[in-house]
């Protein structure tokens, strides 16, 4: 299932997208005035904590308002919302793998690959929408990059999870750009900084519950800069793949409902083009990965 989050008349809301239509269910609606269910979760990040229970929910709401004599008040084009991260505020700052990929970590300069995970996080003040116009921040850096890649977003509050049980703690994925601010990663000796700028981590369009992306190591990441092809790669070239990823990271932080793990970038970042070629104001950012869509956002 696709599920956005959007605002309308100032409301946020969320609710997946209709099948064939530019369009999403107002699933909250539903459920208010038809009273399909006993209960149901007002928010994005309670209703993923009801794991795989929570799509049922939905399709239950859904067709309700199929069956409904005005099945149209329960439907919105995308034209008429507002779109939001899919999670429009983390629990925690946004947990961040960096070099994660062999031929990344060698554009960044990495005379060999990294043997344990190089973690750094994102505030949630970083959490930016598809389709939304980002800040160049032209007052405090001189080299702002894309890094297109697969996010996970945890369902179950989980510590330290053995690799073979990660899936159960997963509910599913998005797309995300790990914009970084490359002189400030460099001026700091740390990644926080250069990591954090407002606005610095769009994420969606939709977060896509793991049942449809059975294994998300096959799939291809491509980022294009105003249509120019930057990066083109796999989830399959991961060095420290999804479940090691979260079994690893789970040891140390306990892991909760709508927590957001940034996997790592491919090859292709404007840092490691010759010479390096970094985003400017009017430039526009496309990250495609299969089964979840495309991110699209331009810059000022």
């Amino acid at each position: 299932m696709k599920i956005l989050s959007f605002k309308l008349n100032g409301e946020v809301k969320f609710g997946p997208k209709v099948k064939k239509e530019d369009a999403v269910w107002d699933v909250l609606k539903i459920q208010q005035e038809l009273k399909v269910l006993p209960t149901f979760p007002t928010d994005i990040i309670g209703g993923i904590a009801l794991g795989f229970d929570f799509v049922e929910q939905i399709r239950k709401l859904v067709e309700a308002a199929k069956q409904s004599d005005s099945v149209n008040d329960y439907k919105y084009d995308f034209s008429s919302i507002e779109w939001l991260s899919p999670i429009p505020r983390t629990p925690k700052n946004i947990i961040c793998i960096g070099k994660n990929y062999n031929e990344h970590a060698k554009e960044m300069g990495a005379k060999e690959a990294p043997k344990n995970l190089v973690v750094f996080t994102k505030a949630p003040n970083t959490i930016a929408a598809d389709g939304q116009t980002l800040p160049i921040h032209a007052d405090k850096t001189e080299a702002l990059d894309y890094e297109g890649e697969l996010a996970v977003v945890i369902g179950k509050t989980g510590k330290n999870i053995p690799k073979n049980q990660v899936f159960d703690y997963v509910f599913g994925y998005t797309i995300a750009n790990d914009i970084t601010a490359r002189d400030l990663q460099e001026r700091h000796i740390q990644f926080f900084l250069g990591k954090t700028l407002d606005g610095s981590c769009p994420m969606g369009p939709y977060l896509v519950s793991k049942d449809e992306i059975p294994n998300p190591q096959n799939l291809t990441v491509v980022t294009k800069v105003n249509g120019e092809i930057r990066q083109n790669g796999s989830t399959k070239d991961m060095m420290f793949q999804v479940e090691d990823l979260v079994s690893i990271l789970s040891q140390y932080v306990t892991l909760e409902p709508g927590d957001v793990i940034l996997t790592g970038t491919p090859a292709g970042v404007g840092k490691g083009m010759k010479p390096p070629t970094f985003l400017k104001a009017g430039d526009e950012v496309k990250i495609s990965i299969e089964g979840i869509g495309t991110l699209v956002n331009r810059f000022k």
